[in-house]
């Protein structure tokens, strides 16, 4: 065996031992963990209307948009989805991923601060890590920490000849919370720097009409004032694909510079036609979202009436916290023996183990009652074989 692959069998090793080692399978049993939140990747409306116009379209875009491969529904989706959202413009990309790591990496540059909230999204992480800039982690959701970083900055470059950038999620999937927007803009008032908000969770499934938690938490002109704001189609909307909201400018801007949009293939052509049928029905969901909150909430109270650890959650999104990284693939490992599909998300993803249970549209109370059931019934077996070892 050469060196290279003596190397990368070092390397998976020490991934196997640490309990970090990931494969690549086919999961069934009721769904826990995908974020299908509206439940429209199978839903019958989606799927009729997608058979009426398979024919209309060829199976791929076959080049970038800049060559061959854009076409009038992709125009005509981003048009609409800017408007929903009340933005200037907005750019499809491939997905939420290229979204983010294109889109800070065609804005930041070694002469720019980049403040990013530790427990951002690595897309987002990635993006600052390929532009050069210097990053500057702030404590999860701590605005004050924030605040004394912008100013020690000011202190440093009280020219501002460095651009500053701050990047957050709306939604942290791995958690569950949101920031504190309207301290947020306020920070923005007050030190001018470049907003970046990736809405990709909380579309679909927050604010009116599904247009995530900024418009549930901040007036119009606030949301204006973001610059730059990211959405995704592969969650509520059940498709795929990554949407940059901004101004018109700014989609001039990134047409021009953003590598991941000049040099991919175009989404598949299907995908803007899906995504115009789906937006309608994003917007009349407005029961399925409240029920969506309720079953959270109820599931929440079990988690905790039964003793479970969970994270400041107010969404429904519900990470369950463990010891241990052997702990959460055992835990993982039962539940889908059981029928249940949960995940266990461990280091270096997140910084402590967990379970990550995300609810959809599709499920009822009795799915999760089972799932409660089901980890009591496993917590037992854990602590069985403790005892017994």
């Amino acid at each position: 065996m050469s060196r290279h692959w003596e190397e990368i069998q070092r390397k998976l090793d020490s991934i196997k031992e640490k309990q970090l080692f990931r494969e690549i399978k086919t999961y069934l049993g009721v769904d826990f963990c995908s974020n299908d939140y509206l439940g429209l990747a199978t839903n019958s409306s989606m799927l009729e209307y997608y058979r009426s116009i398979t024919d209309l379209y060829p199976f791929g875009s076959t080049a970038s948009r800049l060559v061959r491969g854009n076409y009038d529904s992709m125009d005509l989706f981003e048009n609409e989805f800017a408007s929903f959202v009340e933005g200037e413009a907005a750019l499809l990309v491939s997905n939420g991923f290229v979204a983010n790591f294109g889109l800070i990496d065609s804005i930041a540059a070694p002469d720019c601060y980049v403040f990013t909230d530790r427990l951002n999204h690595a897309s987002i992480l990635d993006g600052i890590r390929i532009s050069g800039a210097k990053k500057k982690y702030y404590n999860h959701l701590d605005l004050n920490h924030l605040q004394s970083l912008l100013q020690k900055a000011d202190a440093e470059d009280p020219t501002k000849k460095h651009k500053r950038i701050v990047v957050t999620e709306s939604l942290f999937s791995m958690d569950g919370d949101s920031p504190d927007f309207p301290n947020l803009l306020k920070l923005k008032e007050e030190y001018g720097f470049v907003l970046v908000v990736d809405e990709a969770h909380a579309l679909g499934v927050y604010g009116k009409e599904g247009k995530g938690i900024l418009f549930r938490d901040l007036p119009i002109e606030s949301i204006k004032a973001i610059d730059y704001r990211v959405y995704t189609l592969g969650k509520s909307f059940g498709l795929e694909g990554g949407i940059i909201v901004t101004k018109q400018i700014g989609r001039d801007h990134l047409v021009n510079v953003m590598r991941p949009f000049i040099f991919s293939t175009a989404p598949l052509p299907i995908i803007s036609k899906l995504a115009i049928f789906a937006l309608g029905l994003v917007r009349s969901m407005e029961t399925v979202r409240r029920d969506l909150q309720t079953l959270a909430k109820g599931l929440k109270d079990l988690l905790t009436s039964n003793g479970f650890s969970i994270t400041n959650t107010a969404s429904h999104i519900i990470p369950l916290l463990l010891p241990t990284e052997k702990e959460a693939l055992f835990y993982a490992k039962r539940l889908q023996e059981l029928g249940l599909d949960v995940r266990a998300i461990r280091p270096p993803t997140v910084p402590t183990p967990r379970l990550r249970i995300s609810l959809n549209a599709k499920l009822t109370t009795q799915d999760t009652n089972s799932l409660t059931s089901a980890l009591v019934q496993i917590r037992q077996e854990w602590n069985d074989l403790q005892i017994a070892s």
